[in-house]
C-alpha cells in the first residue's frame, strides 16, 4: 500500500504544465492589453487629427461670389457730347463682371469737383438677377443711402422712348435734390440709368436728363448686333436739346402713375 505522502505527491511534469498554462494566460492577457492600448492610442491620434482640422473647417465659409472690377484695358463703347461749358470733361469708368456683365459709367462734375450728373449703361450678363427691383441701387448711385426710398416722378420722352424718372421721397419743388432716371430693355439685356442735379427746378433737371440721353451715342457695339440695332433705331428719333420746361413730358411730376415694368 502507498503512503499518504506518496498519493499527494505532485510530479515535476505536472508543475511544469501548470506553469506553462499560467504563462500562456499571462501572455494572452498582455497581448490583449497591448491591442487595447494600441486601439486607444489610434483613437486618440484620430481625435487629435480631427481637432486639428476644426479651425480650418470653421473658417471654410461660403465661397465668395465673383464681384465687379475695373477694366482699365477695355475701350469705351459710348459717348455723350456736352454743350455746357461749366461741366468738366466726363470721367469714364468701365466695370466688368466674371459672369459677363459690363458697366460703362460716365460722370460729370462742376468746377468744385462736385458730382452733377451720372450716366450708366449696364450690359447684363449671367450675373443679372431678374428678381432684383429695377430701381435697386439707384439711390446709392444718386449719392443717397442704399436704402433711401425713391418715388416716381413721371416720364420723359427721349430718342430711346419713354424713360422713367425717380426722386427722393418727399423732395419738394425748388430743392437741390437730384433727379434719377431709368430705362431697361429685355432684349438686348440692357439698362440705362443715372441722375442729374443740374438746374434749379424739376423741369430743368428733366430737360438736362433728356438732353443727355438724346446725345448718347454708340462708339462700338462689341460684336453685339442687337445693341447696334437698338442705337441705330434710336438715332432715327434723335432730337436737339429741348428748352427747359418744354411740354415733352408724357406724365408730369404731379401725376407720376407709371404703367408696367420699368
Amino acid at each position: 500500500m502507498q503512503s499518504p505522502e506518496a498519493s499527494t505527491a505532485v510530479s515535476p511534469t505536472q508543475i511544469q504544465l501548470t506553469l506553462l498554462a499560467v504563462a500562456d494566460e499571462v501572455v494572452g492577457t498582455l497581448a490583449h492589453l497591448v491591442v487595447y492600448v494600441g486601439a486607444l492610442a489610434l483613437f486618440a491620434i484620430l481625435a487629435l487629427a480631427a481637432l486639428g482640422q476644426l479651425p480650418d473647417l470653421r473658417s471654410d465659409g461660403p465661397a465668395d461670389k465673383p464681384s465687379w472690377s475695373t477694366a482699365d484695358r477695355s475701350h469705351p463703347r459710348f459717348a455723350v457730347s456736352r454743350n455746357d461749358s461749366s461741366d468738366k470733361t466726363a470721367s469714364y469708368t468701365i466695370l466688368r463682371h466674371p459672369e459677363g456683365g459690363r458697366r460703362d459709367v460716365l460722370r460729370w462734375t462742376d468746377m468744385a469737383d462736385k458730382p452733377v450728373a451720372e450716366l450708366e449703361i449696364y450690359r447684363q450678363g449671367a450675373e443679372f438677377d431678374v428678381t432684383r427691383p429695377a430701381a435697386a441701387g439707384l439711390a446709392a448711385q444718386m449719392g443717397l443711402g442704399a436704402d433711401a426710398p425713391l418715388e416716381q416722378a413721371g416720364l420723359i420722352d427721349t430718342k430711346f422712348g419713354p424713360v422713367a424718372l425717380l426722386r427722393p421721397v418727399g423732395a419738394a419743388e425748388g430743392t437741390r435734390a437730384c433727379l434719377g432716371y431709368l430705362k431697361r430693355y429685355e432684349e438686348p439685356g440692357l439698362q440705362i440709368s443715372g441722375f442729374s442735379c443740374q438746374g434749379d427746378s424739376w423741369p430743368a433737371r428733366r430737360a438736362a436728363i433728356a438732353c443727355t440721353l438724346n446725345r448718347l451715342t454708340l462708339l462700338a457695339s462689341g460684336n453685339e448686333p442687337r445693341l447696334a440695332e437698338l442705337f441705330a433705331h434710336a438715332e432715327l428719333r434723335r432730337r436737339g436739346c429741348a428748352p427747359q420746361g418744354s411740354p415733352d413730358w408724357l406724365l408730369g411730376a404731379a401725376n407720376p402713375q407709371l404703367r408696367g415694368a420699368l
